[in-house]
């Protein structure tokens, strides 16, 4: 299990210009929440000034109509700021909300467009983390780290250049601890930094495992291994509680010795101060405003740690998201031919092909597929069925070689176009949680309910289905888990059919099914093979030996083709699986 690290600077400034990309679109409210933050930069230190004049020019001089009014203004002030702060939170929140919104649609369409072997080497855990933790991360970024940041920072100028112009003496004793919290600050970012670090570990590994093992439960009960596994959990929980309890002991430390750093300035600035009113070269209502100064001065510097982090995490995440929509394994989708109905031909011409550099799955692969032909694949698990009609729907990109539909190049063919005529039927049978009529159509609206129980009857569905409460809009739950293996596959050949296809392709369809439903689907397949072509992938030779023509796929090449009868004359390696198969049903 891999551990990301956060690493490198706490501010990369080509990760920042390329989120502050996805700002353009809202630039006048980032404009205004900029404004905003200058706003509330300016109004906050000068309330302590107010209260010092206020002290010294009319509470001290009696002047009671003056006080009113000063009051007025201060309370005037208060409310301002408040509703300043309000609008700043508000909008950096909205921008922030917006933002992520963006960009978790921009890399999600992203996903749909990479290669099928891009998923094949990258966990699916990681994209989920990218797609939703990663993404939600920045929105901290604006609401607690960027913004946030730069407001601190504007308020600490503007303090100091109150507090200097006011009392350059009372604001050096007012800073003499400074040193001390900047010094523990830097020692708690570092030590927060490691802890945070070593929580998102503890809960990726928490997740994965949890993930893993429900996904896995009927696996585990099956061999007794329930507490093998709870103890397996206890551990990695424990070090999830392990890590959480570090970060709160950095927090639980770091806190109260910012606030007694902070007594200590306050201490010194009252005993400093109080000497000056003695002799008269200071005001008591300057001493009250450094003393409010000071606690405004030294909260953002208290929080600043929190901000850096959460500003890091954000750009890490932000880095790792741009990696991943910068990722070119996409298919390239450059042909323009749309035609509305294909002829069904098929050739493959000499194609190599490989899912690792040099390892090739297939081996200078030739073949035709004439319009209404059904062409059998055979062989040994590995020797390269698979790929075949992974390659004609164009999941994957071939090393050399082409493949022709109807005489012409895939790659000239529109993608959308190339798979639409294309009908998949995979062993292992996909449904989303939902109803039946939302697995079939997948969302495509132009699919209505009379092509829906058209292709249902043709396949031999309609009857289970109707049967079912609900019919159409029945739930099958996650992955289908209240269907039978066979009434997944029935479905699937419902999903392929309702575009009405001219190439049919059926992976293993029938080999998780039982013997009665795999005669009922043998008769569908009958029925909708007929003026189609069709390429089959099947272990059983039973159910294929009226096929057309029939390769004999072994170590990525075709060693044998012809009929049934052609190829049992043969003797060949075709034979040979042929017997084995009629031993075991014997």
């Amino acid at each position: 299990m891999t551990k990301e690290s956060l690493k490198g600077n706490i501010i990369d400034l080509t990760v920042l210009k390329r989120l502050l990309q996805y700002v353009k679109p809202y630039k006048w409210i980032f404009l205004l929440l900029i404004f905003l933050t200058i706003l509330l930069a300016t109004l906050g230190p000068l309330r302590p000034y107010l209260v010092g004049l206020t002290i010294d020019n009319n509470i001290a001089a009696g002047d009671y109509p003056g006080l009113l009014m000063m009051v007025g203004i201060i309370f005037g002030l208060l409310l301002l700021q408040s509703l300043v702060q309000y609008a700043h939170t508000f909008l950096s929140d909205w921008l922030g909300q917006h933002v992520i919104r963006d960009i978790r649609i921009k890399l999600y369409e992203h996903l749909l467009t990479l290669k099928l072997q891009f998923f094949d080497k990258t966990p699916i855990g990681r994209l989920v983390t990218r797609n939703v933790s990663d993404i939600e991360t920045l929105a901290d970024v604006f609401s607690q780290g960027l913004a946030a940041m730069m407001g601190d920072l504007l308020q600490l100028v503007v303090i100091l250049t109150i507090m200097f112009y006011t009392d350059w003496r009372l604001t050096l004793i007012s800073l003499s601890t400074l040193p001390l919290l900047i010094i523990s600050t830097y020692v708690f970012k570092e030590k927060i930094k490691s802890a945070f670090n070593e929580v998102r570990n503890a809960v990726s590994n928490l997740n994965s495992f949890v993930q893993e093992h429900i996904t896995g439960m009927s696996i585990v009960q099956i061999f007794n291994s329930e507490e093998r596994e709870f103890e397996k959990f206890k551990k990695i929980n424990n070090e999830h509680r392990k890590a959480n309890l570090r970060s709160v002991l950095y927090y639980s430390v770091y806190y109260p010795v910012a606030e007694v750093i902070q007594a200590i300035g306050i201490g010194l600035l009252v005993w400093y101060g109080a000497k000056g009113v003695i002799q008269e070269f200071t005001s008591i209502g300057v001493l009250i405003a450094f003393i409010m100064y000071i606690q405004m001065f030294f909260r953002p510097i208290r929080m600043i740690a929190d901000r850096f982090n959460t500003l890091q995490l954000g750009i890490v995440s932000t880095s790792r998201i741009i990696k991943l929509l910068d990722s070119q394994d996409h298919i390239a989708d450059n042909g323009n031919m749309v035609p509305e109905h294909f002829k069904g031909e098929v050739e493959f011409k000499k194609v190599w092909f490989a899912y690792e550099e040099e390892n090739y799955v297939l081996k200078d692969i030739s073949f035709q597929a004439r319009h209404g032909e059904s062409i059998a694949l055979v062989g040994a698990t590995g020797a390269g069925k698979s790929s075949v009609i992974n390659l004609l729907s164009r999941f994957y990109e071939i090393n050399a070689g082409s493949i022709y539909m109807d005489g012409i190049d895939i790659k000239e063919y529109d993608l959308h176009a190339l798979r639409r005529h294309i009908g998949v039927v995979l062993q292992d049978v996909f449904l989303f949680s939902g109803s039946i009529r939302e697995n079939i159509t997948l969302g495509n609206k132009d699919i209505s309910e009379g092509q829906i129980l058209h292709a249902a009857e043709l396949v031999g569905a309609l009857g289970f289905i109707q049967k079912l409460p609900g019919g159409l809009d029945y739930d099958v739950m996650e992955r289908g888990a209240t269907l039978s293996v066979g009434q997944r596959q029935l479905i699937s050949f419902i999903r392929a059919m309702v575009y009405d296809p001219q190439i049919i392709i059926l992976d293993e369809a029938t080999s998780s099914v039982d013997s009665e439903t795999e005669m009922m689907i043998q008769a569908a397949i009958e029925k909708v093979l007929k003026g189609r072509t069709s390429i089959v992938i099947a272990h059983r030779l039973s159910t294929i030996q009226r096929a057309d023509k029939i390769l004999v796929f072994d170590k990525g090449e075709i060693k044998e083709s012809g009929n049934h009868q052609e190829l049992l004359a043969k003797n060949g390696y075709y034979t040979y699986l042929y017997n084995v198969q009629y031993k075991e049903l014997v």
